[in-house]
């Protein structure tokens, strides 16, 4: 159901994101905060050199203020009240991922301080990570959402009991990272991650959460606003500020939905990037042969030729069945 709050929503995350474009790329160029390509990627990607980066700053405060404009719209206009757990879950959600967002601005700082593509140490990013995430179920707990019960999609509800903390956190990091590994290719993790917030408009609007709601309205407007810029040829990159950002906030939509595991489905790219790496690696030292010409798998189509609007437009099409599919899991809840 389209309402007050989804239009204030939508309107602002779109309006602030591009107003904020015209604003924050020409500094970011004066402040030559430009992307450093890697060595061992693509050749044709080093005439990408310097492009400006950390532009997942647009969509973050694109998304935080549409979120708290909608939020506020919801209760005034629409006459909606939010009850205390869904209240919760938005903002935890919401903070959760301006956290992770920041990780990877410090991430994204470092390199471009240093000019050279290392930024934080595995160790440092992963020590950040697990505290964010601690501190988000923590809150959860705290608040009174203490069940351990998962719905898994089309298998139903399942009790995790002294395991859920650990598989929940496993899964929060990894989706993070994942997010962070599909930024590769101009608009690739834009695009994607646009359709992932369509389908949890959808489904929010569907069950009636009304809250999580805004943050998916947020999410998709924002993401069309920052495709301006980022569409290829990209006049500027989300960087690790942008990406962990989108891994942090569609993961607190999964929760949102009480069906964590969604993920699975819906960013089902985003898993196949973070696999196509591991299996890459596991070969590699294992056997000394590589199973795909690069890793992630969106550099494996590049080098077999195929242009980065095409490999968007295929990976998208396939985050458009995926959810499809992950949908029909949402009518069971209901």
């Amino acid at each position: 159901m389209v309402n007050v709050s989804t239009i204030v929503t939508a309107v602002t995350a779109f309006t602030i994101t591009t107003m904020l474009g015209m604003i924050l790329i020409p500094m970011l160029r004066k402040l030559k905060f430009g992307q450093s390509i890697k060595q061992d990627g693509p050749s044709w990607h080093n005439a990408k050199q310097g492009t400006p980066t950390m532009g997942g700053i647009m969509f973050i405060v694109g998304t935080v203020v549409a979120v708290l404009l909608g939020y506020a719209s919801l209760i005034i206009w629409d006459k909606t009240a939010i009850n205390f757990e869904q209240t919760v879950m938005l903002f935890a959600g919401l903070i959760m991922a301006i956290l992770f967002g920041l990780i990877g601005f410090l991430d994204d700082y470092i390199k471009v301080v240093k000019k050279q593509n290392e930024g934080l140490k595995a160790r440092q990013k992963i020590i950040l990570q697990i505290l964010v995430t601690t501190a988000f179920l923590t809150v959860l707990y705290i608040f009174g959402d203490r069940s351990t019960v998962v719905n898994i999609p089309f298998l139903g509800g399942f009790d995790f009991k002294a395991l859920y903390y650990p598989v929940m956190g496993i899964l929060i990091i990894g989706i993070v990272n994942s997010a962070n590994l599909t930024d590769g290719i101009d608009g690739l993790a834009t695009s994607v991650t646009f359709v992932i917030g369509i389908f949890f408009m959808l489904a929010t609007s569907y069950l009636a959460l009304f809250g999580m709601n805004i943050i998916a309205t947020a999410l998709s407007a924002s993401c069309i606003g920052f495709l301006v810029y980022n569409a290829h040829p990209a006049k500027v990159f989300m960087g690790d500020t942008g990406s962990m950002f989108l891994g942090g906030i569609t993961m607190a939509l999964g929760f949102g939905l009480n069906m964590e595991f969604i993920l699975f489905f819906v960013g089902f790219i985003y898993c196949l990037e973070s696999l196509s790496v591991m299996l890459q690696v596991i070969s590699f030292k294992t056997t000394g042969k590589r199973i795909f010409r690069m890793s992630p798998i969106h550099h494996h189509f590049e080098m077999g030729g195929m242009s980065e609007n095409k490999i968007v437009t295929m990976f998208t099409g396939i985050t458009v069945v995926m959810c499809v599919i992950a949908f029909f899991a949402v009518i069971q809840l209901r």
